[in-house]
């Protein structure tokens, strides 16, 4: 009497279970497949959008916005490069710079959103307390960097404990996975570019 109680109450359970786990492959099927290209396009609109802000609307970057540029910048290339060579092993080599970076743009943000750390040495040029761009009364500059490389960080992280979903194809520079790298690039700079004319 008790067991087809029993076998109904562990079919039930079982039922329950497939839908969360079919989610979670989906998820990590998702960052295996477009992580990639998701850090590709954050890594990026940071780039164009800090080279916008000196270029085009005459911001000078001081000392710490360097630091952070330094950081940023090879991330563009490498993830490229990643995404060319299929290379399952990109976080390695990006997640230490945006990790690093996250750290100097909190850093950063901090030190020009409170007085809880000591100033650094900015002796020359654009001091590192200078707040060119205020929304909301909490975003600004080193913020919006903070984000980017918090984003980048996350979406490589997902990506390395992700089943790859091109694990059986062969690298190749004209592919699906690599046209769209490509897009992405030329299509953020493009629309930077036109911003800045338009400036």
């Amino acid at each position: 009497m008790n067991t087809p109680k029993t076998q109904s109450v562990g079919t039930i359970s079982e039922a329950q279970t497939v839908p969360e786990s079919g989610a979670e492959d989906r998820v990590a099927a998702f960052f295996g497949r477009y992580g990639r290209h998701l850090a590709l396009l954050q890594a990026t609109v940071a780039t164009c959008g800090s080279l916008f802000m000196s270029e085009a609307l005459g911001w000078p970057p001081c000392v710490l916005c360097w630091y952070q540029r330094i950081l940023m910048y090879p991330l563009v290339v490498l993830i490229l490069v990643g995404i060319l060579r299929r290379d399952h092993g990109l976080h390695l080599y990006v997640l230490p710079l945006s990790l690093f970076g996250a750290c100097v743009s909190l850093y950063h943000y901090l030190l020009v959103k409170t007085d809880w750390l000591p100033p650094p040495p900015c002796v020359d040029g654009i001091p590192c307390t200078v707040d060119y761009l205020d929304i909301l009364g909490f975003i600004n500059v080193p913020f919006m960097a903070l984000t980017a490389f918090l984003i980048i960080s996350f979406l490589m992280g997902a990506t390395a404990v992700s089943e790859p979903a091109d694990s059986d194809e062969s690298p190749s520079l004209r592919d699906g996975q690599a046209l769209a790298a490509y897009a992405i690039i030329v299509l953020v700079a493009v629309a930077f570019i036109g911003w800045g004319m338009v400036i």
